[in-house]
């Protein structure tokens, strides 16, 4: 379990380029404070969410055999999982939006194997494995809100990206590392956040995978469901963070019905929400979604679509009429009346049809990009795609013919004609030259000397969404973040206090009720004085013992350590109300 990545065939499906992203789960790399964070954590949510969640919560933590007393295993998970029909990964901290939700589109889980430090108990930036485990996992044992994670993740992962999408990420990422480890001195902390809010001012015109990345974070991750007077609480950052659960369902945060204008409202990953959507049901998210795809690129395709691939500088996708797919860098567009006339990749470029590459048409073939004319020809009402072999004799577009095709707009081919492509169909897709000059008025767009010329068939472009068509085309393993999470510091003070938490996790567990706390205790006290969770868990134990004196001694520690550390004072009430009163938990 250490080293090694168990499958199943959920997992066998993944295209290479997300298993880069893939790490194993070391179980032993979780401490005994890890796993007393997790337990204390889903302590308080199981007692506070039983009120405030959606039903789906509960039950899915049985469904997904995710524990309150001990971190998950990945692998015990994935055999529960597969049985809703979805796998969880491990990953190390955030991976890029596209990445993530193409994942999801193959319903896998994404989940960041870290916890969070004890100091961050309540929340952190940073994707953990209670936001992960915790959070979304219950929930999708729900059929129809797994249903709407899986098709949100199909269509996020073709939403295109703004070229400053990509510096957010790097930067959130970042400051989500730094936030969380311990001791990044105070300027580092501060340097990451303005960089974050440098960009955030100067997004310019919100992206589709900006406006996509809004909507997953106003309902997977901090969405309710209900109604505006009586919300329930499904988005698993508010599932996984004890403080911001309690303070979602006050007054203090404002309560929006949930529609597409969420699409536009930005967020603020460091801060608590000042504001929330409440959806009527899982299917209306659903509903929400396929109102924001239809807008997008991948279902309206046009010259927009091709601006916004241009715009991206990432590799993209457009398809034509006829299906031809073309996938590359798209560097330029000419137009002509709001329509593209003439398409330009650059770089590596590949063509193919309904997601599987042509043969003889990857980027071996077009290693330096591709350009076609788009449209129909001059003075002839009839695409080429539309036109039958009677047609297409009429005008030469015969092999062997020699043609000058002059298309609307006022782009030129010449050369000879050495064969053409059908799709299933029978429309021409693609047609092949030899001794080619494309023009476009006086600019040479192709000449002969460069080779043969494959000219793409189509009157218009249906769709332009982000990556490649075929993924086995291009390598897609190439950019892995440049920010590594960080580790834990091993220090002998803190490996003296991991001790103390594994022997009181031994006596909870073994139900060991001779064994005396109070030499523990007493530890604690002269050589950790700062630490509360160890005190709270000792109350645990002492609360089935009979040992009053060691009791109210602990119970006056725990409230002097309130008056020292008041940033705690809650965390510990929190933490007694839990064995001492738990209908007020």
């Amino acid at each position: 379990m250490n080293s090694i990545i168990e499958s199943n065939p959920l997992l066998d499906r993944l295209p290479k380029h997300l298993r880069q992203f893939i790490k194993p789960q070391d179980y032993s790399d979780y401490t005994p404070i890890n796993q007393a964070v997790w337990r204390y954590v889903m302590r308080k949510n199981v007692a506070y969410l039983s009120k405030v969640a959606h039903s789906s919560y509960l039950e899915g933590l049985k469904k997904t055999g995710i524990e309150i007393d001990k971190i998950p295993s990945m692998y015990g998970m994935n055999r529960i999982l597969t049985e809703i029909g979805w796998a969880a990964v491990a990953v190390d901290g955030f991976i890029p939006p596209n990445a993530f939700m193409e994942f999801q589109a193959y319903n896998v889980l994404v989940i960041a194997s870290d916890i969070r430090q004890l100091e961050h108990i309540e929340y952190t930036p940073a994707p953990d494995i209670i936001h992960e485990g915790a959070g979304h996992a219950p929930i999708i044992a729900n059929p129809e809100y797994a249903e709407y994670l899986r098709r949100f993740g199909e269509i996020g992962c073709k939403a295109i990206s703004s070229h400053k999408d990509y510096e957010m990420y790097e930067a959130i990422r970042l400051l989500s590392i730094v936030k969380e480890a311990e001791d990044t001195p105070q300027a580092t902390i501060d340097a990451a956040e303005k960089a974050v809010e440098d960009l955030q001012n100067n997004m310019g015109e919100l992206s589709e995978m900006a406006q996509i990345r809004n909507l997953h974070w106003w309902t997977v991750e901090y969405g309710l469901i209900g109604t505006v007077e009586n919300p329930k609480i499904y988005g698993a950052g508010l599932l996984s963070s004890i403080g911001e659960s309690a303070h979602c369902m006050t007054p203090e945060v404002k309560k929006i019905p949930y529609d597409i204008s969420a699409a536009t409202q930005n967020f603020d990953i460091t801060k608590l929400q000042p504001q929330l959507y409440v959806t009527p049901t899982f299917a209306y998210l659903n509903l929400v979604l396929e109102e924001f795809a239809n807008k997008m690129a991948l279902r309206t395709g046009g010259l927009s679509g091709i601006n916004k691939l241009i715009d991206s500088n990432a590799l993209g996708t457009i398809e034509l009429s006829t299906g031809l797919q073309i996938s590359g860098v798209f560097s330029s567009v000419i137009e002509q009346d709001g329509k593209p006339i003439y398409i330009q990749t650059t770089g590596k470029t590949a063509l193919a049809y309904r997601e599987k590459e042509l043969v003889g048409h990857g980027t071996l073939t077009h290693p330096e990009g591709f350009g076609s004319p788009i449209g129909k020809l001059e003075g002839i009402n009839l695409a080429i795609e539309d036109m039958s072999p009677k047609d297409l004799n009429a005008y030469d577009i015969l092999e062997s013919k020699t043609v000058k095709l002059e298309f609307e707009g006022g782009i030129t081919v010449e050369g000879e004609i050495v064969t053409g492509s059908r799709n299933l169909q029978g429309e021409i897709t693609l047609i092949r030259f030899k001794n080619c000059t494309v023009t476009h008025g006086k600019t040479v767009l192709f000449q002969p000397e460069w080779g043969v010329y494959d000219m793409a068939v189509g009157k218009k472009v249906i769709s332009a969404f982000s990556g490649p068509a075929d993924v086995n085309s291009f390598d897609l393993i190439s950019h892995l973040p440049s920010s590594t999470t960080i580790k834990a510091k091993h220090s002998a003070e803190r490996d003296d206090l991991e001790i103390l938490y594994q022997t009181v996790r031994n006596t909870r567990e073994t139900k060991d009720t001779e064994t005396s706390l109070a030499p523990l205790f007493e530890k604690l006290q002269n050589n950790h004085p700062n630490d509360w969770l160890l005190a709270v868990e000792i109350v645990e134990l002492l609360n089935d013992r009979t040992e009053p004196q060691l009791l109210q001694e602990i119970m006056v520690y725990l409230d002097q350590l309130k008056n020292k550390r008041p940033e705690v004072a809650h965390l510990i009430a929190g933490g007694l109300d839990l064995i001492f009163d738990k209908e007020k938990a």
